[in-house]
């Protein structure tokens, strides 16, 4: 078998061969942000484009480079777009059921206003979801929610994804953080307590800027009191249990916490005077395509009604739960499993100084681990509440069949984005942009949070970010005396910026919302704040390398 080294400077020149790499995702996002072009053909663009550069400027063997887009194709569709699929699956059934309804009007008789709506739905129960299971679950099932809530279709897909930043670092029960230690070598204990001290602190903006991006710096101004309280109870419980319990469990128990502290919270305060636009304050396209909302029932529910509303979110929640839970996973794994090692590329292709310490080769694996994908968990979930509404197998099947054809082209979009991802990573064309990161010197705190940030605008996860640049970033900071558990850190907490704007995250939030073909509408909207947020993570861990060093120093 002929083996290939990843080359990172193919054109003799650093800067030009980091311009080369980043033709495929530039591409991509001008082609999305245009609006001109559909994503799904942007998508398969992109893919082409990516495989032009990385067999005539990066050398990759076209074999390989074409086998390494299929391998991106099928994962995908498992696992990423297999939980889009059934999470809408689910949202569907319980519009069916008229359970959807039940469900606005519980949360109605939270609150009517639209901004602690928003506090509730997208931050809060959005990182549950998270914590749960990760990997576009939240913003699938927030945006779904939200839309169904009357939001406008831009309001629900961008803000979801800007609420769904904070608890990313520990999402699915803390597998980016399994993933960096997988890398580094680090504890996973220390590196989660590393990451405590850096997200709290936007645990607190984030809710802040959800609202002020929604409904403008009077109206957050007019409902502090609750922003303060649904921030301070996520911030505090996530530094607690990160530093001083484990980093499995920081989102379940924060989300929760802060869920509570703000329901409790309502009872006893309520803004002056209620917000009840669905659509962005200033200019927002997507309020035209909406239907004129009938009025919200104001009818209290019945105790029967509330367990009637909740029951599907509780099953999901504890199919989630079991699913997200490493025993179930090992358990599952090791049965019901069917692993193929790509032919002619796994472990045939080699990660070389100085991205790794030694010529490391990469795996090309497709897992179908069928039934421990969280999707599997979510059809599961669903059918059950399905069956418990009174659904018949059939009407399910029926059901399922529309919500096929309802997410189709999605589906489309999201391969061919995970083919780009999965081609940079396996042809070292992310690797040259991490390179170029980590020629800053002195400003690398910064830059090196960027990377971050940048690894997650690539491949979608805050754990392949982890797992791509992770040690790129401890050989960088020992080379230039920094702490390389901070830098480590530093790139989980800086990459959960970019989720916001990772292009398969923007598919589901489009799809989940029924917004399709608006990708660019929603790149446009969360660009700037996902870049203004991870700038703020790089100033923080600056402060921390130079300013505050003993934020920085490992607890034993």
């Amino acid at each position: 078998m002929n083996t290939w080294n990843q080359i990172y400077n193919p054109l003799g020149n650093a800067a030009l061969s980091t311009v080369a790499a980043a033709i495929p995702v530039v591409t991509l996002l001008v082609l999305i942000a245009s609006g001109k072009v559909k994503a799904h053909i942007a998508a398969i663009i992109a893919v082409i484009v990516t495989n032009l550069v990385t067999i005539f400027v990066f050398t990759m063997p076209a074999n390989m480079s074409i086998r390494a887009s299929v391998l991106g194709i099928v994962t995908g569709f498992f696992p990423i777009g297999w939980i889009v699929l059934n999470v809408i699956f689910l949202y569907q059934v319980t519009v069916s059921t008229g359970r959807f309804e039940l469900l606005k009007r519980a949360i109605g008789g939270v609150t009517e206003d639209r901004r602690l709506q928003l506090l509730l739905i997208a931050f809060s129960f959005g990182a549950f979801f998270e914590g749960a299971s990760g990997f576009g679950t939240p913003v699938a099932i927030t945006g779904a929610v939200l839309i169904g809530l009357g939001f406008s279709p831009l309001a629900a897909s961008g803000l979801s994804l800007i609420a769904n930043t904070a608890p990313v670092a520990y999402g699915a029960l803390g597998t980016p953080i399994q993933g960096l230690a997988s890398v580094t070598g680090f504890d996973p204990y220390i590196l989660g307590a590393m990451v405590g001290r850096q997200l709290p602190f936007f645990s607190l903006i984030v809710p802040f800027w959800v609202v002020w991006a929604f409904a403008g710096w009077k109206g957050m101004k007019d409902v502090w009191p609750a922003i303060l309280v649904t921030g301070l109870s996520f911030a505090v419980p996530q530094f607690v249990i990160s530093n001083y319990i484990n980093p499995w469990i920081v989102d379940i128990g924060a989300s929760l916490i802060s869920m509570g502290a703000l329901i409790l919270f309502l009872k006893v305060w309520q803004p002056k005077q209620l917000w009840l636009s669905p659509a962005l304050r200033g200019h927002d396209e997507s309020a035209a395509t909406m239907a004129a909302a009938p009025p919200l029932d104001k009818t209290p529910l019945t105790q029967g009604e509330m367990w009637s509303a909740l029951l599907p979110w509780i099953i999901v929640c504890i199919v989630m739960l079991i699913w997200g839970n490493g025993a179930f996973k090992g358990w599952a794994n090791s049965i019901f499993v069917w692993n193929y090692p790509v032919p002619e590329l796994d472990k045939l292709i080699f990660k070389v100084p100085p991205v790794a310490a030694k010529p490391t080769p990469e795996g090309a694996v497709f897992g179908f681990t069928y039934l421990s994908f969280t999707g599997t968990g979510m059809l599961i979930a669903a059918i059950i509440s399905g069956l418990l509404m009174g659904f018949s197998p059939l009407k399910l099947m029926a059901e399922y069949g529309r919500t096929i054809r309802l997410c189709a082209i999605s589906l489309i979009t999201i391969s061919a984005m995970l083919a780009i991802g999965t081609l940079t990573r396996l042809s070292g064309v992310d690797a040259t942009l991490g390179l170029a990161f980590a020629a800053t010197g002195v400003l690398y705190p910064f830059f090196g949070t960027l990377l971050g940030w940048l690894g997650v605008a690539l491949t979608g996860s805050d754990t392949s970010s982890n797992i791509l640049f992770g040690n790129l970033q401890k050989i960088t900071s020992e080379q230039l005396g920094l702490s390389p558990i901070l830098m480590s850190a530093a790139n989980s907490s800086g990459g959960v910026m970019g989720k916001m704007i990772d292009a398969q995250s923007i598919v589901v939030a489009s799809t989940a919302t029924n917004w399709y073909g608006h990708e660019g509408t929603i790149l446009r909207f969360v660009f700037w704040h996902s870049i203004v947020l991870a700038c703020l993570v790089g100033v923080l861990v600056t402060l921390q390398a130079y300013v505050w060093p003993f934020t920085a120093m490992v607890l034993k």
